[in-house]
């Protein structure tokens, strides 16, 4: 996740341009067409995500006080995609409009590494409900354990997020050049003596960004699928089991492959075009690949931080419920609080108001407060 690989810049996954190329192949990057498009898409994707994972936050926080477990893994996922959201985006937006590197070799460096924390931790804490997940499916008389075990992954999560994003700080740092016209540019010339070594940076980094949290998520929810379906085979003679049980676990089964597909449509193809970069570094300069595709692709990858409030409220939390209940809520109390003024305002001919307990509008006001609850 990074600045677009501009014709003669090359691809990199932690976080920006990695510039190793020949300087005769080199060519000055220009704010085109499909940069301004991708700077105004990320500009929506901003505002959604950071409305959504706020929403999430509270939500979590004013209705799922006696969920610590449930309440903890959400928080994460939201302050994760919250990190994404404040650091990743408007950090590319403002780079592909400057296309040069205004803020100094420090911000470089901190940039880089801030990115990269982000794009991991989005990863990591992702793994950490699909291990809870699992767990809860699993080993459901150790529920008790869950939060203990829930801080000690998430604290593993963030730790390893910032231990191995810390590379960024040495690997980037400001560069400039004088010909053909005097260009800086946060980059990674001079990093690494060789091309290998380069790619072999960015191949681990691939790894541990994605294919492991990928693997790790798919074994999850794959022994889920198969403990489900099990006890579902050997529980269908008990009517009780069969009428809760089933409906539960198929929620769980229908959140487990949203998760996967997601993760996977949203980041795959972005890391398949990264890996053809460094394999085929040649095809930048041969123009094979239209600059578009690799705005596109990033989108489409950073869109994933607009789905994870979605989808773990949707199927773990109840959310659109919880959502619509504070909006009636809302409206109730405006709805009841106009017709109790209204009410005091038309006195009856005897000079008496008159309420009923049935149609009390501060009953009816209570009775709605208590439904959300």
């Amino acid at each position: 996740s990074q600045v677009p690989p501009w014709e003669g810049v090359e691809f990199s996954p932690g976080g920006g341009a990695n510039t190793s190329l020949p300087s005769e192949v080199f060519l000055l990057p220009t704010f085109s067409t499909a940069a301004k498009v991708r700077v105004a898409i990320t500009f929506v994707l901003f505002l959604s995500s950071a409305c959504f994972n706020i929403a999430m936050l509270w939500t979590v926080t004013q209705k799922y006080r006696k969920r610590p477990h449930i309440r903890i893994l959400i928080v994460n996922l939201a302050t994760a995609d919250l990190l994404v959201t404040f650091v990743v985006m408007p950090l590319d937006a403002a780079w592909n409009i400057t296309v040069q590197w205004y803020a100094g070799d420090l911000a470089c460096r901190a940039l880089m590494f801030l990115k990269l924390v982000a794009m991991y931790a989005s990863a990591f804490i992702t793994v950490v409900i699909s291990l809870d997940r699992q767990a809860a499916i699993l080993h459901p008389l150790s529920v008790g354990d869950a939060k203990k075990k829930n801080k000690a992954m998430l604290c593993v999560a963030w730790a390893l997020s910032v231990l191995l994003a810390l590379p960024q700080m040495f690997v980037f740092h400001a560069v400039s050049r004088s010909q053909p016209i005097y260009f800086i540019q946060c980059a990674t010339v001079g990093s690494f003596q060789a091309h290998w070594q380069e790619t072999l940076y960015n191949m681990f980094t691939f790894s541990c960004l994605f294919l492991l949290p990928l693997l790790i998520m798919v074994l999850c929810y794959s022994r889920i699928l198969i403990e489900i379906s099990g006890k579902m085979k050997r529980e269908v003679h008990l009517r009780r089991s069969y009428n809760n049980i089933p409906r539960a676990r198929m929620r769980t089964l229908k959140m487990s492959i949203v998760i996967v597909l997601t993760f996977i449509l949203c980041w795959t193809p972005y890391y398949l075009l990264g890996l053809w970069y460094w394999f085929s570094p040649e095809m930048l300069s041969r123009k094979k690949v239209p600059p578009s595709l690799s705005h596109i692709l990033f989108l489409f990858g950073l869109f994933n931080a607009c789905l994870d409030p979605l989808i773990y409220g949707l199927f773990t939390m109840h959310f659109c419920r919880e959502i619509r209940c504070v909006c009636c809520c809302t409206h109730h109390r405006k709805e009841q609080a106009s017709t109790l003024i209204g009410s005091f305002r038309k006195p009856l001919e005897s000079g008496v108001l008159l309420f009923s307990r049935s149609a009390s509008p501060l009953k009816h006001i209570q009775r709605n407060l208590g439904s959300c609850s």
